[in-house]
């Protein structure tokens, strides 16, 4: 151990889980990065990270590494690997968006100079997590889901990717690989509440009770779903 580095306890307890939909073990993805931004919601001015990744992140993450539409990922849990630490930088941002349709259409531009605001973020510092999640079927798939598993696995054992991950943001690339058998950290806490799910057809989002308890994130299948734009 260096000088003045801190000892991490670490917990050596295997996690199990419950198998998915179609009674197959949960597929396990190792993701790190040198920063993170997990926007909380309900921070409107200042950028506020919550302190561990959350499901739609890794969501995110996995879709930028395999994406079908004949498949969607349900996130089980997500393991905290490394200490969660904490730094603030400021971004330039533009008060000044358009909405969705007319960004689109190419209709209105934005002065970005004259819209440009600096405001403070508070991110993670060199994040790893360990991704469990379900790959889903859907109705009009054609293939067995097998072939879809293996299609991710291999993507993985490449470090392939259908688009570059980040973590929260653009600013923080997401490198992935295998998991290994690095030891979760043995830290319990309150995360508050967190996006779960959006339904982009209703504009409606699941939100749930996030806690992580002994390094872990568990993540439950239905949230408390709310209209477009109401924060718990």
């Amino acid at each position: 151990m260096r000088p003045n580095q801190a000892v991490v306890d670490r917990d050596p307890e295997p996690l199990v889980l419950d198998p998915g939909p179609d009674r197959q073990p949960a597929l396990v993805v190792q993701v790190w990065g040198e920063g993170a931004l997990f926007t909380r919601p309900d921070m409107k001015t200042e950028r506020l990270t919550y302190d561990a990744m959350t499901p739609s992140a890794a969501k995110g993450v996995l879709e930028a590494i395999y994406w079908k539409p004949e498949v969607r990922y349900e996130i089980a849990a997500i393991e905290v690997l490394a200490p969660i630490k904490q730094f603030e930088i400021r971004r330039n941002e533009t008060s000044d968006l358009p909405p969705l349709f007319e960004a689109a259409k190419g209709t209105r531009r934005v002065d970005t100079a004259a819209s440009r605001d600096q405001r403070n973020a508070l991110c993670l510092r060199e994040v790893k997590y360990r991704i469990h999640a379900h790959l889903v079927r859907l109705p009009h798939a054609d293939k067995p889901i097998a072939a879809y598993r293996d299609q991710l696995r291999r993507r993985v054992d490449r470090g392939a990717c259908f688009a570059q991950p980040y973590l929260g943001t653009r600013e923080f690339t997401a490198y992935f690989g295998n998991a290994d058998d690095e030891q979760r950290i043995m830290d319990s806490r309150d995360l508050g509440t967190m996006p779960l799910r959006v339904d982009y057809q209703t504009g409606r989002t699941e939100w749930f009770t996030a806690r992580l308890e002994r390094g872990v994130l568990r993540v439950p299948a239905r949230g408390i779903a709310l209209p477009a734009g109401q924060v718990p």
